[in-house]
């Protein structure tokens, strides 16, 4: 879990047997080419093939206007492949042969070329690193110089970068070795990877509850940045350290569809196939002794635009996101609410790109999508409504009982039937002093007994024949 002012922002969970493979490195095989969509799909050794884009092959020379995936790859070709984004829902990792290997201050690109520095440092300290780096003895590749580098020595780079150059040596040789698919190279388990990417100086502490996994990452930390080192502290407490600080709660909050905000007001986050959409509510916030409407309005969207960003991190929602905030008339407070906005995403980590408010009050958004955020690994679709969130009403439900009946029942054999329901389709079938039945029964000229299941759903129901006939 990540706090900023004693707020969970951010949560990452690993169960087990569900590692993300984001990083993995494969040999893979070709198993499909589609020309249409100039894509490949990659045999990787997991449950779902990898998706392969054309801008995502390594073809040197080749522009990228000018590639089409049937000249570049075949079916049957074998290739070393990333995966770049986790599989979701019915799609396969994203892949790319554009490989790079991260560590502790820079990530090597072995395809690559020059040497790119973190925009999030400042002018100062990029012009040091990138000094730093065009001293080092890159023979072949690119380099990126992470966030995570501030105040690193050229020692600690060099190092790093060693450490990178060796791995990609070891990849080379498996690759050569092993069998087609095979898994080349596993990317650090989730609590390795928190440090190495966000362990920095502007970190306050790192509380681990667990001994081992304390000792595990000390020992990472001794050998990439000693100086971190002493920021990481064993948490012994005996109160659990995620419910100590709010963690817990933050998690399960993820689940619930409302947000408070501190006014009073509130946000409704609503995930669809296509797009997250967030409303902006101003509930109980009605404003205080002479503030005017406009002044009320601003203030909810205000509080608004940093929960927004809080809960897009919180509950790691990717994709489009569209946020319909109340409706303002003045221009100058449409642009605080969007200044509001930007200013809080400056702290997500997490690619964004917004557009300004529509005349409507809306903001558009894309929010990079890598993995399954909180919501997807504590839940699963419900196997009644198949994750639509709504179930037929029993009216409904009776309504349909009494349509099957009159289509299907004039064409059995026998003069008598039972029909078994749950109990409120029951109610509604025998309701109105039995008049809806004897309508049906009237209609088809035979009998109905209408017999009850307390474990049958809204829309089960069996009929069969009575009065010592064969069963139907």
């Amino acid at each position: 879990a990540i706090l900023e002012d004693g707020v969970t922002v951010e949560v990452r969970i690993e169960r087990r047997g569900q590692r993300s493979v984001v990083g993995h490195v494969w040999r893979g095989r070709v198993t499909n080419v589609l020309a249409g969509m100039e894509a490949a799909f990659v045999d990787v050794g997991i449950e779902k093939n990898g998706f392969l884009h054309v801008d995502e092959v390594m073809a040197k020379g080749v522009p990228k206007n000018k590639r089409r995936i049937a000249d570049l790859l075949k079916k049957g070709d074998e290739i070393m492949v990333q995966a770049t984004k986790d599989p979701m829902g019915s799609k396969g990792c994203r892949l790319t042969m554009q490989l790079s290997l991260a560590g502790r201050f820079v990530v090597y690109v072995p395809y690559g070329s020059g040497v790119g520095v973190s925009k999030r440092l400042t002018e100062d300290e990029r012009r040091r690193l990138r000094q730093i780096c065009d001293a080092l003895p890159l023979k072949s590749g690119g380099l990126i110089v992470r966030t995570a580098a501030a105040g690193a020595s050229a020692e600690d780079i060099a190092r790093d970068l060693a450490s990178l150059n060796k791995l990609w040596q070891v990849l080379q040789q498996r690759e050569s070795q092993v069998s087609t698919p095979s898994l080349l190279y596993s990317e650090a388990d989730i609590s390795l990877r928190t440090m190495r990417d966000l362990l920095n100086a502007k970190v306050d502490e790192v509380l681990v509850d667990d001994q081992d996994q304390h000792e595990r990452l000390m020992r990472f930390l001794r050998k990439t940045s000693p100086a971190m080192a002493e920021r990481v502290r064993l948490y012994t407490d005996e109160q659990p350290m995620m419910r100590r600080y709010g963690v817990e709660k933050a998690i399960l909050s993820t689940l619930e569809r409302r947000a408070p905000l501190p006014g009073g007001g509130y946000l409704v986050i609503d995930d669809t196939e296509a797009m997250t959409v967030i409303d902006v509510n101003s509930g109980r916030n009605v404003g205080r002794g002479k503030n005017r409407l406009e002044d009320t309005v601003t203030q909810t969207n205000l509080e608004a635009a940093n929960e927004v960003v809080r809960q897009l991190r919180l509950r790691d929602i990717g994709g489009i996101v569209i946020i319909d905030f109340i409706d303002m008339d003045e221009a100058k407070n449409r642009k605080a609410v969007k200044d509001a906005l930007d200013n809080a995403l400056e702290r997500d980590r997490t690619r964004t790109f917004v557009v300004d408010i529509s005349p409507l009050g809306l903001v558009e958004m894309t929010r990079q999508n890598i993995a399954e955020g909180p919501r997807e690994i504590l839940t699963e679709p419900c196997m009644t409504c198949e994750g639509a969130g709504s179930l037929v009403t029993s009216e409904t439900a009776a309504i349909e009982v009494e349509r099957q009946l009159l289509r299907t029942l004039p064409t059995k054999d026998g003069d008598a039937f039972s029909v078994t329901v749950g109990n409120e389709v029951a109610d509604l079938l025998a309701g109105d002093d039995g008049e809806r039945l004897a309508e049906i029964e009237r209609d088809i000229g035979k009998r109905i007994v209408i017999e009850r299941d307390a474990n049958a759903e809204l829309d089960e129901h069996a009929v069969r024949v009575i009065d010592g006939a064969t069963a139907a």
